[in-house]
């Protein structure tokens, strides 16, 4: 816009020939620091005394309107440079924001892995796939997707400002008055965002959270006729949503026109000063004051763009603070700094005195002793609530023991290497937990590097080889999300195969076949029976006819053990387990 200056004095006929004679100087002499910033207008003076001596000399040499023609091809040329970088940056900085994108969902993802089961019970999973894909998103969008405005702005706001000053200092003084009232709005706008920010994106959190349980509970819905509840709580989450995205974008769209308004009142209390300088003759220069209005008009833009980025990063920082709660979640099942290696179970495993609980009020587990020696098979049994699952769970690290110890061989399990321990275990639940991939593929996440003859001996052992060899495409096959193309003993059966692959020496079985039908239990029963030979097992039953062949019976009530022994004492004993069998043998 400097270069306009010129063009308009010759257009204008305002100048009067320069003596090019005599060469414009430079007028100040301070030596000290605040004389150099006196002089500073001085040195802006010397610098457009300077253009206008080259202007002159072409003029004289060239005509007035090669001179005309050449400033014009040169403000062409700076507006190409202007704009050509900063297409540059915006081409640069993209890679930066897509890569950092995904570095962030990697990194959440990778968190996920790790986090303690105790993380998964507390939080919905909802909310989490809200975090990684919404929440990341917003961070794209509302900090990322600005960086480049953010970069360049201030750059184009000093630049013209200091040709601003070049061409009045005075004039320029006068305008920045309301500059710190602007940052002021700007930022009480900022902060009001990123509150209605955190709150549509915890709503947004609930959303998918009643999307998620909607989708797994479609039987239980339509069979108790519960869509109007679902529908009234979904509609309850959106209004709520609704209100805060509203309010958010209210305020965010409120940044761009307010920074407008009070740029169009500089420029209007500009042209007042301005105005008075000319009519009281102490400035009789007005294409100064035109190309300093242009010039200012220009940092209206940045300015603008500034204000609608610090908005949209002050948006954004609300889901970077949702993001940063899952990475800097603590793990609570952590690895000492040197821990020990440990490859196979020698002796035996040992539950001494252990205790757990989630508060004092909350005891599940206490004083809880028990030896698993090497190659047995311990049954946990007792009615629901008794801490049975707890003590898998605690076996398998899910969670640390608030009290005692847990030792493998003597060692307590907090001081071996969590990965090469839980290699040693291998566990089926009651609800088989398969992937939407082929059946194949859940198999071999027991043994990765697993030939496909050693998965066929696999599932032979676990009773599934029979029904994936009829299935359309073998163990190609495709079971769909959760397995839900397979029956439950099926499903079983391949959760067995992947246990078996993984060949480990410590088996946990958390009432797996609880879940089944009388002729699934017994071909999931069969396998499991092969599956524990030679084996140290862990095994929490809820149909006690699967467990009669157990080494020890261990009877649980409210976190104590009432009763233990074989399956034939303890029926002799009359006690707790007689009256459960009885029960059971009842039924």
């Amino acid at each position: 816009m400097i270069t306009m200056l010129p063009i308009l004095r010759i257009l204008f006929k305002l100048d009067k020939a320069v003596d090019i004679s005599n060469p414009p100087v430079y007028k100040g002499n301070s030596d000290s620091f605040f004389g150099y910033v006196g002089d500073l207008g001085k040195y802006f003076d010397y610098l457009k005394e300077l253009a206008y001596y080259k202007i002159q000399m072409n003029i004289n040499e060239h005509g007035s309107v090669q001179v005309l023609a050449t400033l014009c091809i040169i403000t062409a040329f700076a507006f190409l440079l202007r704009n050509l970088f900063r297409y540059l940056g915006a081409f640069l900085l993209v890679n930066y924001r897509v890569g950092i994108t995904r570095d962030l969902r990697t990194a959440m993802y990778d968190k996920f892995l790790q986090l303690p089961v105790s993380f998964f019970t507390e939080q919905r999973k909802g909310d989490m796939m809200s975090r990684i894909s919404n929440d990341i998103g917003a961070v794209e969008g509302g900090i990322m997707g600005v960086l480049v405005d953010l970069v360049n702005a201030p750059f184009m706001i000093i630049g013209t400002l200091i040709t601003l000053f070049m061409l009045d200092a005075n004039l320029t003084l006068f305008s920045l008055i309301i500059f710190p009232i602007m940052g002021l709005i700007i930022s009480w706008v900022g902060k009001s965002l990123k509150k209605q920010a955190t709150s549509a994106q915890q709503e947004l959190g609930n959303m998918f959270s009643l999307v998620d349980e909607t989708l797994k509970s479609s039987k239980v819905i339509k069979i108790f006729n519960a869509d109007r509840i679902l529908k009234n709580r979904f509609n309850t989450t959106t209004t709520q949503w609704q209100k805060f995205a509203i309010g958010m974008s209210r305020r965010r769209e409120m940044a761009s026109p307010m920074s407008e308004f009070l740029g169009s009142v500089t420029i209007l209390l500009i042209t007042w000063f301005a105005g008075l300088n000319i009519i009281n003759g102490t400035n009789n220069d007005p294409v100064t004051f035109l190309a300093f209005i242009g010039l200012f008009f220009q940092i209206l833009d940045p300015a603008k763009k500034l204000s609608n980025s610090i908005s949209s990063i002050q948006g954004g920082m609300a889901s970077l603070d949702r993001v940063s709660e899952v990475l800097d979640y603590d793990l609570k099942v952590e690895e000492i700094a040197e821990p020990v290696s440990i490859s196979t179970l020698k002796n035996s495993i040992e539950f001494s005195n252990i205790g757990f609980y989630y508060d004092k009020d909350n005891i599940i587990l206490k004083n809880f002793s028990l030896t698993i020696p090497k190659g047995k098979t311990i049954a946990l049994v007792g009615q629901s609530g008794s801490g049975k699952t707890t003590i898998a769970n605690l076996l398998a690290r899910f969670y640390d023991v608030s009290e005692g110890d847990i030792l493998i061989d003597g060692i307590n399990i907090k001081h071996l290497k969590l990965k090469e321990y839980r290699q040693l275990l291998g566990m089926v639940t009651q609800e088989s937990v398969l992937f939407n991939d082929s059946v194949y593929n859940n198999i071999l996440m027991g043994k990765p590097d697993a030939t496909k003859e050693e998965i066929i001996a696999a599932a032979k052992i676990a009773n599934a080889d029979s029904f994936i060899s009829q299935l359309p495409e073998g163990y190609d096959t495709n079971i769909g999300d959760d397995g839900n193309k397979l029956s439950g003993g099926q499903k079983q059966r391949v959760s067995i195969a992947r246990a078996v692959l993984k060949n480990p020496p410590i088996m946990i079985l958390d009432e797996a076949t609880s879940a089944l039908d009388t002729e699934s239990e017994r071909f999931v029963q069969d396998a499991l029976e092969k599956m524990m030979e030679n084996r140290t097992s862990l095994v929490i039953a809820h149909r006690l006819s699967t467990i009669q062949k157990a080494d020890w019976i261990v009877v649980m009530e409210k976190g104590d053990i009432v009763e233990q022994g074989t399956h034939h004492e303890l029926i002799a004993k009359k006690g707790m387990y007689y009256k459960l069998v009885e029960l059971q043998n009842f039924d």
